[in-house]
Formats: C-alpha cells, structure tokens, sequence
C-alpha cells in the first residue's frame, strides 16, 4: 500500500467510529441478548482503520499506532493474571473462605452493605489496588451478601464503591500515580486536593447503603437456617484458624513497604499456595491447577460452590482478551487523529473553567468508554488537557482530580472495560450468562458517579479550584514551557497540544 496524503479527520468523521462501535454494541447487548463486547469493539477496529486509510494512513503505521498503546497496558494484562492466580489460592488456603466465615458470624444483615464499602475502602487503600481487593475481600462479601439473601449487585455495588474509591487516594495505587506524574504535580498534593469531592461522596454512598440495608431487612426474618449451612459447609471443607490469613498480611506489609503491585500481588499468591499445602493439605500440583484454572470444590451448597469454584489465570481469558481488543481500539483512535480531534473541539467550547473542568472529566470518561482502559482514560486527556489548564492560569491539580474521577472511578462501571470487566469476573456476576439484572451494580456503586458530578459542580461554583502557586508556575517554566498565562475565565481560548509533565 503506497504512502498518501494524511488528512486530518473533521469532527463528524472524527466521532463516526465510536457511535457506529457503540451502535454494535448495542445490536449484541440488547437484540441479541449477548453480553460478549469482544467482536463490536473488534469492528470498532476495523472501522476505525478503514476511515483511517481513507485519509491517508498507511495500515502498518496504524497497527504500529494501536500495538503501541496495547504494549502501554500489557501491565493490567500482568495485573489480571496474578490476580486470577491470587483468588485461585486465597480460596484454596483457606484465606477467602475464612473471610467469608468471620463475616457472617460477626456483621449484621442491616450494616454489612456500609461495612462492607468501608471495608473495601481500606483495604484498597493500604494494598493500593481495586483489582486485588475486589477478587479477594470484595469475592468475601459477596459470599456473606449471599448468605443474608442480599442481591448481588446490592452487594457488588458496595464493594465497587469501596475498592475504587480506596484505589483512588491511595499512595501505592498506580492510577493515583499515575494522574499527577500526567499532569506534572505533586503526589500527596494531588490526594489531598481529591478529599474534598472523596469525603462527601464516601459519606452520602454510606448513608445510602445504611438506608437500603435497614429497610431491606426491615420487617424480613433473616434467614439463619441458610447461614448456617454455609458457615457449616466451610468448615467441613476447610481447616479454619487465623493462620490462613498469612497471605493476606504478607501482601498488606508488601504494599506499606511500597513494593510494586505485580511482585507484592505474586508473592500473595505464593504464600496462599504454601498455606493451601501446609494446612490445607491441598499437593504442590494442585496448587499450580488453582493458579493455572481455580479452585474447585463440591460442598453440597450451592451458593458455597458458585463463590467459591473460581480463580487461575484461565478464568481471566475473557477479561484479558477484552482489554487487549479494547486498547487496540484506543490506539487506532489515537492514531488516527479522532480522538485529538474531539479534545480539540471541547477545547474550543470551554471558554471558562467550569466548562474546562466538565469536559476534562468528560473526555476521561469517553475514553473509557470506547478504549476500554483506566490507564489510557488518564493519560491521553492529561495530555491534552494540560496546557489549557496552565494557559488559564488554574493548578493542574484540578485536572489531575478530572482525570481520576473520570477515569478511576468510572472505569468499573463500564462492562467493556478493563475495571468492569474484572469486577464482573471476579464478584462472579454471570452477566456472560444472560443475568443482565446483575448490571444494576453499575448505577448502584454510588460513590463512583458521585464523586465526578460534585467535582463538576464545584467547578461552577468555583469552590476548590485551586488556580496555579508561584511555585507550580516556576516549575512550568523550569519545564521550559512558554505558556502565557490568561486571566482566568477571560473567555480567550487556548490552542491544545500534548503536554510533556
């Protein structure tokens, strides 16, 4: 194929992959009843390609384009895999369901949705990962959640809230890093300028979940008989003592060691598998079965089987294969000018902060939604966005803030992405299986959506705004960046580019 001309796509052009992508998606979900995103975001692709060629780019510059951004999340492909191992023996040690065990005996029906978002909360603060937190403690819930006959998506909704919002301000999270090293700011500046739109969520999704919890259980006789099966089925198949909680200490002291996410998460799964050997009794060879294709286990209770038949490597096929295809569809995008081409427009209609600050967390979200990757939802708008904030005079710490609550907090409670693919996997949701009610989990992880439309509002309103210290403009200028600084909402515009944080 010979070299042509490359035309830069207009705005129409620029926005036909993704609503002709979505348009399949929708024809797979909702006529066919079929929720395997994998061959529309495929289609995606080729669309996406084909308009490409169209204007100029050659096919081999394109793939190079979209494996670029494919190799740019080959982590959360590692993540996903340590992750299947990790839930694979954290079952078979014994870790999972003692979990399980301690919190049906110690949670009340009425509290265990605000406990249990609580408890993911810190939790994934102290690991520094949602992933993680949702295949292990978050998995525990959901067998508890069980046991009171509280929907899943009740109950998956909770944990999302909490494993996200912990992964959010947590120091050791590679998003929360991620943001600011973007945006070229300060780490523990960043957290801290994140409490104002994270404490009042956390507290309104808290309140909400003790509200739901109360009258769900209000006036309904729990159902103890069912407890306790389970609570007898876990015994009779596992050796329970505080031991199998070894695991989980040893990743949690990894983590406040600052060790890095994919070797702390290995050696959790190690360590389970050594404690599966040594008081579990399980062989050195099923150990490597949990972590190449999960555990498995005939209790005789079946909602102790569905719970707990999980985990390895192969039950992350579908996640992986997804994020794969997902990034590949962003990198085209990327490379092809569309997505640049739609930043710029925003650009181009925010002429004052507020607006600037809606269509940063805007884009995130977008970038979510059609590449299917938390990593690239934060890195390309940082990006892009970056010398609008610093040409207006505000701190990129408000943009790293967009960035999080557009791209973090969002991520799970899209299907096709990286973030929701996991939580739908790993909690056990079976939406692959037609139980589209299992969805509600999405508008139900409260503090998720609630957090970027405080951020909005407070952007209008002008409340925690910071505009740009004499310091953070010396460090632009150390960057050698020579921006002029406009008054804030002057209503002059600024043309974006890609920012070098």
């Amino acid at each position: 194929m010979s070299a042509k001309t490359i035309k830069r796509p207009t705005l129409g052009l620029a926005l036909l992959p993704i609503v002709l992508t979505l348009g399949v998606l929708a024809i797979q979900l909702f006529h066919y009843k079929d929720f395997t995103p994998h061959i529309p975001l495929a289609c995606g692709l080729a669309i996406t390609a084909t308009l490409g060629w169209m204007q100029g780019h050659r096919w081999q510059d394109m793939e190079a384009g979209a494996l670029r951004v494919v190799t740019i999340g080959l982590q959360s492909v590692a993540i996903l895999m340590v992750v299947g191992m990790i839930i694979g023996t954290w079952i078979a040690s014994g870790t999972v369901p003692y979990m399980i065990h301690a919190g049906l005996q110690l949670l009340t029906p009425a509290w265990f949705l605000a406990a249990g978002m609580l408890l993911c909360s810190v939790v994934s603060v102290s690991l520094g990962t949602s992933w993680g937190t949702t295949g292990t403690v978050g998995l525990a819930l959901m067998g508890i959640g069980a046991g009171f006959d509280i929907p899943m998506y009740w109950t998956a909704g909770a944990v999302v809230s909490g494993a996200f919002f912990g992964d959010k301000i947590s120091p050791l999270s590679d998003t929360t890093n991620l943001a600011p090293a973007v945006t070229g700011t300060n780490l523990f500046d960043h957290i801290r300028n994140m409490m104002p739109t994270t404490i009042p969520s956390m507290l309104i999704a808290f309140f909400i979940y003790l509200v739901v919890g109360y009258s769900m259980i209000d006036g309904r006789p729990v159902d103890f008989a069912k407890i306790t099966t389970i609570t007898a089925g876990i015994e009779k198949h596992f050796a329970l003592s505080w031991v199998v909680l070894l695991p989980a200490g040893l990743v949690l002291v990894l983590a406040l060691m600052k060790m890095p996410a994919i070797p702390s998460l290995f050696a959790g799964a190690v360590a389970g598998g050594a404690v599966a050997i040594s008081f579990q009794g399980a062989s050195l060879h099923d150990v490597f079965a949990y972590m190449q294709s999960g555990f498995t286990v005939d209790t005789g209770v079946k909602e102790l089987d569905s719970l707990l038949n999980r985990g390895g490597i192969q039950s992350m096929t579908w996640v992986i294969t997804l994020v794969l295809i997902a990034l590949g569809f962003g990198g085209a995008l990327e490379h092809t000018g569309c997505l640049e081409v739609i930043v710029e427009s925003l650009l181009k209609r925010t002429r004052r902060f507020g607006s600037m600050q809606a269509a940063a967390t805007g884009t995130a979200i977008v970038t979510n939604l059609v590449a299917g990757d938390p990593y690239l939802s934060i890195a390309l708008p940082g990006r892009m966005f970056s010398p609008a904030y610093r040409g207006k005079g505000y701190s990129t710490l408000n943009l790293s803030r967009a960035l999080e609550e557009g791209g973090t907090l969002v991520s799970p409670l899209v299907p096709w992405n990286a973030g929701g693919a996991i939580v739908i996997t790993a909690l056990g949701l079976g939406v692959s299986d037609g139980h589209f009610e299992n969805l509600l989990y999405i508008p139900l992880s409260f503090a998720c959506w609630i957090s970027p439309v405080i951020g909005i509002v407070y952007a209008y309103l002008g409340w925690f705004s910071p505009k740009a210290t004499a310091a953070e403009r010396q460090r632009w200028h150390d960057l050698g960046e020579a921006i002029q600084i406009i008054e804030p909402d002057s209503g002059a515009t600024l043309q974006p580019g890609l920012a070098t944080a």
